[in-house]
């Protein structure tokens, strides 16, 4: 009962951060549960539907303030989804190490970018003013995201988020988008781990309180309270963060 209590507090924190940067905490969720102790199975399994929990209560206030493109998210969705499973192939031909370093240069590049890129208002009204623009982008976006998650076997969001806001598009609603797509994502990727791994009702249901309510503190503080330079501030530390983490495990 005590390490799902604290797993529940550590969800907390960690969701509303995330949730801030469109992203699901699962990334760094999964390394925590299994730090204290939870079987990799049921942490991966939990972590994953946690994403979709997290982002499930989010998405409402972003439709209500309309933060979500839905004219971009949906190519996203279906062009990741064809082009999941070709990077998964094409993955298992390729030297994993290299893969792994090649993920940590885009996450540093991709956090450079957050810090100091500063697209012009104009180009960000053109974008979001051209249906084609919407769709093609959304679906360019998408199937580099779903060869690059399969190929690494990590969330398409990291390369969704970034990507997004480099062509132009407003940071809270790329962030907002991307939690949409998490939804979706994460879900599918719960249901292959809860085919061979169970779930533990106390942590699930000290987590999902956890996760729910940072959810809903997350998505406040994006759409409410921070502007769209605050946003990529928080979404530029969480990816230089995900790639310190992945630097630490390469070397250790």
């Amino acid at each position: 009962m005590s390490i799902a209590i604290i797993a529940g507090i550590i969800t907390l924190f960690f969701t509303t951060l995330l949730t801030i940067a469109g992203e699901g905490a699962a990334i760094i969720l999964i390394p925590t549960f299994i730090a204290l102790g939870i079987d990799i199975r049921v942490a991966m399994a939990t972590a994953l539907l946690l994403n979709s929990l997290a982002m499930i209560f989010a998405c409402p206030r972003y439709i209500k303030n309309k933060l979500i493109m839905f004219k971009v998210g949906l190519p996203i969705l279906i062009a990741a989804a064809l082009c999941s499973p070709i990077g998964a192939y094409v993955s298992k031909k390729l030297d994993q190490q290299l893969l792994i370093v090649l993920f940590i240069g885009f996450l540093l590049f991709a956090s450079g970018m957050m810090f100091l890129y500063r697209p012009q208002e104009k180009k960000q009204k053109e974008v979001e003013q051209s249906k084609t623009k919407e769709i093609v982008y959304g679906t360019s976006v998408g199937i580099i995201a779903g060869f690059m998650a399969g190929l690494l076997g990590v969330g398409g969001g990291n390369f969704i988020l970034p990507m997004l806001v480099y062509l132009g598009f407003n940071p809270k609603k790329a962030s907002a988008t991307t939690a949409f797509i998490v939804i979706f994502s994460s879900f599918s990727g719960f249901l292959g781990h809860a085919s061979v791994g169970n779930i533990e009702f106390n942590l699930l249901l000290f987590t999902a309180i956890g996760s729910v309510v940072g959810a809903l503190i997350g998505s406040w503080l994006m759409s409410e309270k921070l502007k769209s330079n605050q946003v990529k501030l928080v979404i530029g530390s969480v990816l230089l963060a995900i790639a310190a983490k992945m630097i630490w495990n390469f070397f250790n």
